[in-house]
């Protein structure tokens, strides 16, 4: 048995009388409870933003990105890691997800295996390689399952991130960046899937959108990289394209058929008037990012 000081399992003065409440106060108690969130996660851009220029580094050395976590902390580690190749069409081994527990984590509780230092440890050193970033997921800051894992890491080379919901994690000072928001007691004491849920699901949204930009993979504030696998994206690429370049339907739908259905190619040859094998040419000089294909065209 263990009892965690964390600040999520602190109780709540304002919500002690939950039980007691009207449905409209319940959900009032914990509308007003959540919009901490968003301050909180204000209050360590610089530590997401140093994340980031990791993650970059990692992804452009040709290494990886892995979420190591537990619970709600995991599950949310395994959904922005799956939303990505859809999204912004990145290779499926960049973010890798790790639940302690394996799969079936994700649809029931394997609560003993966030305790199980030596699993994290053990599927840490088989697939993580020196130059990988490494990001563990603990509303504590303390379950073992994470800290094995990020232990471990360290000793194969990777970079290390901590990201949880107790600023004063004793680990904080064992990994290369930590993140601890400050969301406080939750209004069902130990419930860490409100509000500490819900800033690691803001992190890790803003953390992997803001990679993905550092990347290319986003040209202005439109995803140039996604893949249409349904009626509504292939609606959407036209739609992106009209956005970008201020070019009619019809011309844009031509280029898009001219270019085999890539979107980056169409827009570098729309909006530098090139032809399509110029403008996959240049795509192809610049690493795929389309400004350095429009700066190529252009000189």
């Amino acid at each position: 048995m263990v009892r965690v000081g964390a600040p999520t399992e602190r109780r709540n003065p304002r919500s002690v009388d939950l039980d007691l409440m009207s449905t409209r106060d319940v959900l009032t108690v914990i509308n007003e409870a959540d919009r901490r969130v968003p301050a909180a996660v204000a209050a360590v851009l610089d530590e997401i933003a140093a994340t980031v220029d990791l993650a970059v580094a990692a992804l452009r050395g040709g290494h990886r990105v892995h979420y190591f976590g537990a619970g709600t902390s995991g599950r949310l580690g395994v959904l922005d890691a799956a939303e990505l190749a859809p999204t912004f069409n990145s290779p499926r081994h960049w973010f890798c997800a790790h639940l302690a527990g394996g799969p079936d984590a994700m649809w029931r509780a394997v609560e003993d295996a966030e305790d199980d230092h030596r699993g994290g440890s053990a599927e840490a050193a088989d697939c993580v390689g020196a130059g990988d970033l490494v990001v563990g997921l603990a509303a504590s800051g303390r379950t073992p399952y994470v800290l094995g894992a990020l232990a471990a890491s360290r000793a194969q080379g990777a970079s290390t991130v901590l990201l949880c919901a107790n600023p004063e994690a004793e680990a904080a000072g064992s990994v290369d960046v930590f993140i601890g928001v400050d969301t406080g007691p939750e209004v069902v004491t130990g419930s860490t899937r409100m509000k500490a849920g819900t800033a690691q699901k803001l992190v890790l949204n803003t953390f992997s959108t803001a990679v993905m930009v550092r990347l290319g993979r986003v040209y202005s504030n439109l995803m140039i990289d996604m893949v249409a696998t349904n009626a509504k994206l292939r609606g959407r690429m036209i739609s992106i394209l009209m956005e970008a370049t201020g070019c009619a339907e019809e011309v844009c739908r031509r280029a898009l058929h001219e270019a085999d259905g890539d979107l980056k190619t169409a827009l570098v040859s729309l909006v530098s008037g090139a032809e399509v094998p110029a403008a996959r040419a240049a795509l192809a000089r610049a690493a795929d990012q389309v400004r350095g294909a429009l700066d190529l065209l252009a000189s």
